[in-house]
Formats: structure tokens, sequence, C-alpha cells
């Protein structure tokens, strides 16, 4: 039995977490016998960006080529989904967890007659049924949930496994679907995207900067780290509230909630807010000047010390190692 994977691309590049849930899906399969990973894609790819899915772990990509898919349009991705997953005849469909994911996960449940479980963090232990550990309370707890439908739907957090690249190429077979004109009801009018090398959501590293930078004048030596070390740029909330820095770059709970490899905070205190966004992150070093700062309680290392001696002698650092 096969385990189908739901693709994510963004103007014709796989995005890294879809990659991520198809590593998780390979694992899932050597570990109960589940057979071939293969996964679906939608919109407007090439057959060599769809060919390093195969590096990830899959063995097959179903290419649904129809450029209305392009948009994102919820109801038409669930439906395009629905329609492979029960052409491959899968039981369990593994997808990222994100804004898209999470809005087409819903429907799908509801169309699979599925059970959907969501920021899933580690394999389904099947020995003693079907349970799955899941991240709850924005990542201050964890929840063990029993499945006991057929059909599973599992939205993987970012950074729950390892990313696999030394699998085999996969083959691309290029589906038709008939996808009712309802589908394509909604129609997305404008689209205002982040700007910037690297996107906070897909960054595997990731330099956020608070009111201890004491102006706009000095992000300079934030974006000199984050050059170095190939990060994207973030700020904490009343950084992006006072104009310092764009509203796209605001990381924490009402803004974008980042689950990085690495994430660097300079001269931002820490409130709740803010380490609800960020406290999925493999690992966070905190710079603050400040020693009773929040912050330090949740770092795995902290820098005890004035950001504007601090950064220009890491980011040196960086380039020595470099």
């Amino acid at each position: 039995m096969s385990i189908l994977v739901y693709i994510e691309q963004a103007e014709g590049s796989i995005k890294k977490t879809s990659l991520e849930a198809v590593s998780f899906a390979r694992a899932l399969a050597d570990k109960t016998n589940g057979g071939e990973v293969v996964a679906v894609a939608l919109g407007t790819v090439s057959e060599a960006e769809l060919s390093h899915v195969g590096a990830a772990g899959a063995s097959k990509v179903f290419h649904v080529e129809d450029s209305k898919l392009d948009a994102g349009v919820i109801q038409a991705h669930a439906e395009a989904v629905a329609q492979v997953y029960q052409k491959v005849g899968s039981k369990t469909l593994v997808m990222a967890k994100s804004s898209l994911g999470d809005a087409v996960a819903a429907r799908l449940a509801i169309k699979l007659d599925a059970a959907l479980v969501s920021n899933v963090v580690e394999l389904p232990e099947t020995d003693n049924g079907y349970t799955v550990k899941r991240s709850i309370y924005t990542g201050k707890a964890f929840a063990q949930t029993s499945v006991t439908k057929e059909h599973k739907i599992l939205a993987i957090r970012k950074n729950a496994v390892d990313l696999k690249t030394d699998g085999a190429k996969a083959s691309v077979e290029k589906v038709s679907l008939q996808i009712p004109d309802t589908n394509f009801a909604t129609k997305i009018t404008s689209t205002d995207k982040a700007t910037g090398e690297i996107l906070l959501p897909e960054a595997d590293i990731v330099v956020s900067g608070g009111r201890g930078m004491k102006g706009p004048e000095n992000w300079g030596m934030i974006e000199d780290l984050a050059k170095e070390l190939g990060a994207a740029t973030g700020c904490s909330k009343p950084v992006s509230d006072i104009g310092w820095r764009p509203h796209h770059e605001h990381v924490g709970q009402t803004g974008v909630k980042v689950a990085p490899t690495l994430y660097i905070a300079v001269g931002i205190s820490g409130a709740i807010q803010h380490l609800a966004g960020v406290n999925s992150s493999k690992f966070i070093v905190v710079i603050n000047k400040d020693p009773e700062a929040p912050f330090f309680k949740a770092a795995d290392y902290g820098i005890v010390g004035d950001a504007f001696e601090v950064l220009p002698k890491l980011t040196e650092a960086v380039k020595a190692i470099k």
C-alpha cells in the first residue's frame, strides 16, 4: 500500500518542508512495511524539479500539470489531491504543516473520511494501535493522539525528521484530472509576497532583532550576520509596529511562526508572544545585555553582552570559519 505525499511548490520550486514530508513518509513506510512513497504535485513545475523529490525518498511523482492550480486555490487543491489519493489507493496522506496545507488538509479529511493529525513531530507508534505524537499549545507541550480511522492524514511540523538526500531519481507521471469549475469559484485577485533572498517560513537559519538595536539605521549588523550565515532576517512585533522593519518580518504568535534549525535573537527580551512563534526551533541563541531577559530561559545558548559589540565580532568569526 502506497503512502501519498502532497507536495507544495512556489514559482516552480518544491518547498523544503514538502521534501521533509517526503522523507517522513519514507521513514514511515520503512517502519511499517508500507510499500512505496509516491507524491502528487500540482501546477507548473518542471520535470527536472519534480525528479528531485526522489532524493527525499519518493519513487514516483504524479504531476497534475494544470496552470489553474498555480494560484493555490484551496478547494481545487483539495479536489485534485483527493482524486489522486483514490487513484493510488492509499490509506495514508502525508503533507507539510503550512498555511495552505492546513486548509487543504481540513477539506481532505471530509472528502476522504480520514482522521487528521496536525503538528506531527515523530513517526507514529504502531506496535499497539496507531498513536501519533504532536505538538500543542504553540510548542509548549505534546499530545499522544490515538487514530482509529482507516484513512489517515498526517501534517508534519517543520524539522520533525531529517531530510533524506540520497534517494534515487523519481519517475514523473503526468495525470489529467476532471476538476469541476465550482472548485475554482474562489478568485485570488492579488497576492502580497515577502521579498528577500531567503524567506522566513522556509529558512533554516533566522537572525532576528528587537528594540535593543535602537533604530533601523543599525539593522545592517543584523543583515551582515544573516548574509554570512545564509539566513533570513526577522524582528519582534514592537520593531515592526514602529516601522523599523516591514510587517512580513514580524516573528511571533501574531506574526510568522518559524521552526528553523537555528534561531538567533538579538536585543529581544523574549515576551511570551514572541516565544510562541519560535519555540519550535531546534536551537535558540540569545544575545542581550540584560542577564535577566526572559529569553535566556528558553535559549540553548546565550551571550550576555552589548549587541553592538557582539554582532560585529560574531560576523567576523563566521567569515573566518567560512
